[in-house]
Order: structure tokens, then C-alpha cells, then sequence
């Protein structure tokens, strides 16, 4: 008899379903591995909402996960997931940037499916080994704190500019995360605007981080040196224009479509950067979980925990605005 396991399964636009499958098989150079904790991602929701042609129904989401190593020789070891599956041989990739490499694919989009289950399948060259003093639960942030370290460091690097005034728009996983690796790598100070109340209560147990509410708030301006969008509206890209300092830097890291928004004139005559961020690199992602393993990105008191049972409800309080969260994650029983 086919072994069989509890998966969360997106069946169609605003529909999850808990079911059973088959465990996955691993194929050549991967492995198995029995999924402990697991995030439900911005690009989850997205999915769910079915603007995602990448993510055909019936399918397994999820792709932040960590858990322990079932088959091959590191059976038994803790492990984080890169979910980024790239060809190690690609160009691109030895040129060290697998993150842009074509032949990228990820869990949670077909032939993989992804983490929100009881086991998934994973070339072991992505798996990262976790210290005993971490847990799973804060393991499986890894991957979102990756995008945002990434997020934040190129955006440093473009400005060449120390201690720089950080703006973040949007309080969801992948801005709470940019504001703390920001304050982790020395900004001045740092601004979240986020217009939920809730998420903005989050920020009064971290120091040196002022949620703003943009509905409300106007900081003026050239106001910032660096700001970091991970909403990608129409309405924070015309913010940015404005906000941003001649000479400033705007990271795009959210995921919304359009393309409307920037103040071409004025990036052009202020000589204000504007880059897009998509994932990371290898070296982002240790980065992100060594930060994680050594506490230098705070309580993560903006994390919720529920069972994967608890799934389908957890997708649709996301969904209504129901938990001030800025993420929840989904722990197998």
C-alpha cells in the first residue's frame, strides 16, 4: 500500500482543502524530508486568490519550511529548505547568481509541489543544517527573512551610503522582515507604513522601528535615504517617488502587477535608483538564518503558530484582515 500523508491543497480561487495524498517519491539527488513547520507566504495568497497562472488548482502550496531529513545519509538531521531549486551547471548560477537563473523553479509550483504538507521532496543540496538551539518553527522563517535581507542588502549597496534614514512600505512578513534587517545592519532610522492598526501595535515591542499609518502620516518630502517596497501598489510606488531623497535608493520587492506609479521625470532628474529584489542568493539565506540561529532580529512576536488542520482558516483570516500577524505559521501534528 502507497504511504500516505495530510497535505493543504489550493483547489481553486479563495478554496483550500485539507486532503490526503500520497507521500512524494524523491528523485535522482534529492531527498525526503518530513515537514515540521511551514509559512504561509504573501505569493500563497496570491495563488489562492488565483492571480497566479504559475499555480495551476489542484496543487500543494507552501515553500517556507523546515523539518527533519527522512531518507538518504543526513537522515535524521534538522534542516532549513532553500526552496529555489536552480541547475547547478547553469551559467548563470556559477556566475553566482542562481536566483536569476532560467532554469529556477521552486516548490509549490508544478512539478513541485510544495511544503503544506506532511512531507516534501528537495534536492539535498538545498537543504542548510540548523544549530540545536533553534527550533523549526523559527527555522521555517528562513526563507521570507531571506527575500528581505536580500531586499535590504542590495539596497544598501546601491545607496554606498552609511546609517541611511529607511523607509519600509507595508507590515506583512516581507516588510516587518526588511525593518529588522535593516535596523540589524545599522540604519539611523526606519519607518514601516503600514495603514493596519494591528500590525502597527506589532512594532511597539521593537525598538528603534516607528509604524507609521500612510493613510494619516506624511513624513514630507526627500524624507528617506533608502525605502523598501514589499506591497509594489500603485499608490507606494507614487510614495516612494515623492519620499525617496535625490540620489536615494527604492527597492521593489513586492509582487503586485502593473506598471504604473513611478515618477519617471523625477527619478530622472534626482537621479534616484530604482531595482527590483526577487529571492536571494545561497549566501543571503545562510545569512538569514545565521541572524535567526544568534536572536539579532528580535522576539519574531509578529509570528502566530496554528496546526495544519487549521489551514483552510488560516488562509481566510489572512485573507479578511482577521489577525494582526504578520505571519502565521502551520506546524504538522
Amino acid at each position: 500500500m502507497t504511504p500516505q500523508m495530510q497535505a493543504l491543497v489550493y483547489t481553486g480561487p479563495n478554496q483550500m482543502q485539507l486532503d490526503t495524498r500520497p507521500v512524494p517519491e524523491p528523485g535522482p539527488d534529492e531527498v525526503l524530508v518530513r515537514v515540521h513547520a511551514v509559512g504561509i507566504c504573501g505569493s500563497d495568497m496570491h495563488a489562492y486568490h488565483g492571480h497566479d497562472d504559475r499555480r495551476p488548482p489542484p496543487l500543494v502550496l507552501g515553500h517556507e519550511a523546515a523539518g527533519i531529513v527522512v531518507s538518504g545519509p543526513r537522515a535524521g538531521a534538522r534542516v532549513a529548505i532553500n526552496p529555489l531549486v536552480v541547475d547547478p551547471d547553469c551559467p548563470v548560477a556559477q556566475a553566482g547568481r542562481p536566483h536569476l537563473s532560467p532554469s529556477r523553479a521552486i516548490i509549490s509550483m508544478p512539478p513541485r509541489p510544495g511544503a503544506f504538507a506532511e512531507y516534501v521532496t528537495i534536492p539535498e543540496r538545498n537543504l542548510l543544517p540548523l544549530p540545536d538551539s533553534l527550533s523549526l518553527r523559527v527555522a521555517a522563517l528562513s526563507e521570507p527573512v531571506a527575500v528581505s535581507w536580500h531586499a535590504v542588502r542590495i539596497g544598501l549597496e546601491r545607496l554606498g551610503q552609511p546609517r541611511p534614514r529607511v523607509l519600509v512600505q507595508g507590515g506583512g512578513a516581507i516588510g516587518l522582515a526588511s525593518a529588522l534587517v535593516a535596523r540589524h545592519m545599522g540604519a539611523q532610522s526606519i519607518d514601516l507604513a503600514e495603514p493596519h492598526t494591528g500590525r502597527r501595535r506589532l512594532l511597539k515591542a521593537e525598538a528603534g522601528i516607528v509604524g507609521i499609518d500612510p493613510m494619516v502620516h506624511d513624513p514630507g518630502a526627500d524624507a528617506y535615504d533608502l525605502i523598501i517596497d514589499a506591497v509594489g501598489a500603485v499608490a507606494t510606488r507614487q510614495a516612494a517617488s515623492r519620499l525617496v531623497r535625490p540620489g536615494g535608493v527604492i527597492v521593489h520587492v513586492g509582487l503586485l502587477p502593473g506598471i504604473e506609479g513611478y515618477d519617471i521625470r523625477r527619478v530622472t532628474l534626482q537621479e534616484i535608483t530604482i531595482t527590483g529584489s526577487y529571492c536571494y542568493t545561497p549566501e543571503d539565506f545562510a545569512a538569514a538564518l545565521g541572524a535567526l540561529a544568534q536572536g539579532h532580529l528580535g522576539a519574531l512576536g509578529w509570528v502566530e503558530t496554528r496546526p495544519l488542520a487549521d489551514g483552510v482558516r488560516a488562509f481566510d483570516d489572512l485573507d479578511t484582515g482577521r489577525v494582526d500577524a504578520a505571519k502565521i505559521v502551520l506546524e504538522m501534528g
